[in-house]
């Protein structure tokens, strides 16, 4: 491939990334276009201060768990960066990817823009973002078994084949997870793809991903218990078996955020008799604190480094002016006459 291609080819990766920041923006902007700012503003103050806070809290640490993706990935592949780096990039792509959807190509285009002006090579960006899809999908394998065992069994559907399908996605589940610890205790032959060696990450590295996986969506689940308890009386053990079945599907139904999937499933699994519009006005108050506000974040953050960047390289074009026709009037004052 000629070399112009090539460049070519890295400058729409890299501005894909921008591309798909401003489509996580417009998704978002259609999730909460629906309800009217009265709906979104009762939503908000009917949920105490305390509520609130608590939610912000465990929204900040749904982030760190899922920056911490990166810090795995980073070990993956046994490369160091400064930790306000991988954290940058870590919130910035995730931020992006859980409101655009298709997490790799979202996600893995910011991570693309951002690695390789920190001289990451393009396959260890690949690398690096395979990685964290399977951090993400060995986690989904252990919440879903954990999710069928917590879920309330009127959850499955009274009908047999309803029950049989959730049964089979369990052990399939299951299946996932001993198969994926089986070959990183004892399958140590690097797997290459199109020229990408990616070798079998060691048990503790998979624990690790199970682990960080499982905080990532701890954090999030709460996120939206604290913003339900003041109006629902329910146990966590029950709530989170319900937010897991729910988030879990609303993810791989690939629409962006799981909008419309997620608050589906869920009004609908968690037990009892309620009141649906304060399950909706929880589910905003979720899609406000965990969507939301970490987008506008990101946005201001991400904008802010581009300007900087952008910034540094004009003082440094300015720089180098200065110093060519430095060198320029140095060379014609030693020239002899």
């Amino acid at each position: 491939m000629a070399y112009k291609t090539k460049r070519l080819i890295k400058k729409i990766i890299s501005w894909a990334g921008l591309f798909f920041f401003v489509v996580a923006a417009y998704m978002l902007y259609v999730q909460l276009s629906k309800y009217s700012w009265a709906d979104i503003e009762a939503a908000l103050f009917s949920i105490p201060k305390h509520n609130l806070l608590m939610a912000g809290l465990a929204s900040l640490g749904g982030y760190v768990a899922l920056s911490s993706y990166d810090y795995l990935a980073l070990r993956y592949i046994h490369r160091r960066l400064n930790p306000l780096k991988w954290i940058f990039a870590g919130f910035i792509g995730f931020s992006v990817s859980n409101n655009a959807g298709h997490a790799i190509v979202s996600g893995g285009t910011i991570r693309y823009r951002l690695y390789t002006r920190w001289r990451f090579h393009g396959q260890e960006i690949v690398r690096m973002v395979t990685f964290s899809g399977f951090t993400y999908l060995v986690a989904c394998f252990f919440l879903i078994i954990m999710g069928y065992v917590l879920t309330p069994s009127h959850a499955f559907g009274a009908g047999s084949v309803s029950r049989l399908t959730t049964e089979i996605i369990a052990v399939v589940s299951a299946l996932g997870l001993l198969i994926y610890f089986g070959m990183s205790l004892f399958y140590k032959k690097p797997i290459i793809i199109k020229d990408v060696e990616f070798d079998i990450p060691s048990f503790r590295m998979a624990l690790a991903q199970v682990f960080i996986g499982g905080a990532d969506i701890l954090m999030a689940s709460l996120v939206l218990y604290f913003s339900l308890i003041p109006f629902v009386d329910i146990s966590f053990d029950v709530f989170i078996g319900v937010f897991i079945i729910a988030q879990v599907l609303g993810v791989f139904s690939q629409v962006p955020g799981g909008l419309g999937v997620f608050e589906g499933l869920f009004m609908y699994i968690i037990p009892g008799e309620h009141n649906q519009a304060t399950l909706f006005g929880a589910l905003i108050a979720y899609r406000i604190i965990y969507y939301l506000l970490p987008l506008v974040v990101s946005g201001v953050v991400l904008v802010s480094y581009e300007t900087y960047l952008k910034v540094v390289k004009k003082q440094r074009l300015e720089k180098l002016k200065i110093f060519r026709a430095e060198a320029i009037k140095e060379a014609i004052a030693e020239k002899p006459e």
